[in-house]
């Protein structure tokens, strides 16, 4: 495959997997039992954790041999924008945390099932902002091995996609009480990945010298998603060993992915 179309099938399969997560409704009378949920939700959140270490935090960090000593600024300046931004978009998207049943955004009239498909695109935006600037920093590299290593993060992110493209339409089955529009609001919130994925690449491929900064803001977006959603919702604390089995299996996918295709 040339490398604009393996920069194609990245950013597709992201969008593909949460298709086929929220596909699972039809494939259940019921919502997922409460242990599945925490092996679930787990795994998304090791495999995340993983991603924004493996596949943007120490790249982030290797691209800034320029700064010397001072190489970790990058790195640690764009992870804490990323979480910053992220709590910006909490205070103005309204949303729901099923997890924790707590609401956050402006004040509107909007129903839960809208409010929790909102929460699930929020998390998306940066899972497709990562992969828009790997594949935007391959471009610049020009390199198999550099195009190899983005499709690895979108494959990863593709693979924990596919559990949160259920946690999305599972729920929603109960709340809307019809299937198919709950597989609509599940594969809708994937919709915006493509969409910032593609936004992610021309950044990255047109802002060369900002490469480390974007991939660590990725990164910190990322782990914010999993600390603040993530893992309140896997409610780790009634099943804690299957939850931690959840995010070290997660971890080991991503770190064996990134690795071998990095």
């Amino acid at each position: 495959m040339d490398n604009l179309s393996i920069t194609i099938l990245g950013i597709s399969l992201i969008f593909a997997a949460t298709t086929l997560g929220a596909a699972m409704v039809y494939l259940f009378r019921k919502g997922i039992s409460l242990k599945a949920n925490t092996v679930i939700l787990g795994f998304a959140g090791g495999v995340m954790i993983a991603a924004a270490i493996w596949g943007l935090l120490i790249p982030s960090i290797n691209q800034s041999e320029s700064y010397g000593n001072a190489k970790f600024v990058p790195a640690l300046v764009g992870f804490c924008v990323g979480g910053l931004f992220m709590v910006a978009i909490d205070k103005l998207v309204p949303h729901f945390h099923k997890g924790t049943g707590e609401e956050e955004g402006i004040h509107t009239s909007l129903g839960k099932p809208m409010k929790m498909f909102l929460a699930m695109t929020i998390h998306n935006v940066p899972e497709g902002l990562a992969v828009g600037f790997a594949f935007g920093g391959a471009y610049l590299i020009n390199t198999p091995e550099a195009f190899l290593a983005a499709l690895g993060l979108a494959i990863g992110i593709a693979i924990q996609n596919f559990p949160e493209g259920a946690a999305v339409s599972l729920p929603m089955s109960v709340q809307l009480n019809s299937k198919h529009k709950a597989f609509l609001y599940g594969a809708g919130s994937g919709a915006v990945e493509p969409v910032a994925a593609v936004l992610g690449f021309f950044l990255a491929s047109g802002l060369s010298a900002a490469m480390p900064w974007l991939l660590s803001f990725a990164a910190g977006a990322m782990i914010f998603v999993v600390v603040e959603d993530l893992i309140p919702d896997a409610h780790l604390e009634e099943n804690p060993h299957l939850g931690t089995f959840g995010i070290m299996a997660g971890f080991a996918v991503m770190m064996v992915l990134d690795v071998t295709l990095g």
